[in-house]
């Protein structure tokens, strides 16, 4: 077994892949289009307030360019966005939670709401066309 460890001590870089995205999710780049555009924002305003060239913002929203992680941070922030991380065991939990967040946002009801309802908020809730 030493021989193998040593081994692999010698060719280490051969035994350890690089994780390197192609691109960034298609739904992200989707967002991150959609809140500048929202903003009233050309890729040319976004890029000047990044400090990155207009050909760089549209390089990330198309997928050619995959940004550096404290460059994206910024990027999202700027556009009043934030990043996460969740545990995955949660992932389905946070997920439903945002889509319901949309849902009431569509729906006209941009009040805070409670994150848990009452029996009585059961009734008065119209069904949602994915509930069955």
């Amino acid at each position: 077994m030493c021989y193998i460890i040593s081994n692999m001590k010698k060719d280490i870089k051969r035994h350890i892949k690089p994780l390197r995205l192609e691109g960034l999710p298609e739904d992200m780049r989707v967002a991150l289009k959609e809140a500048r555009v929202t903003r009233g924002w050309s890729q040319r305003e976004l890029g000047s307030r990044l400090g990155l060239p207009q050909m760089h913002i549209s390089g990330i929203e198309s997928g050619k360019i995959v940004p550096r992680y404290d460059t994206l941070l910024e990027l999202v922030r700027v556009l009043d966005h934030d990043l996460l991380m969740v545990s995955r065991a949660l992932v389905p939990a946070v997920r439903s939670l945002i889509r319901d967040h949309l849902w009431h946002d569509q729906g006209g009801e941009s009040e805070e709401r409670p994150l848990y309802g009452t029996g009585d908020d059961e009734q008065k809730r119209p069904e949602r066309p994915d509930e069955v």
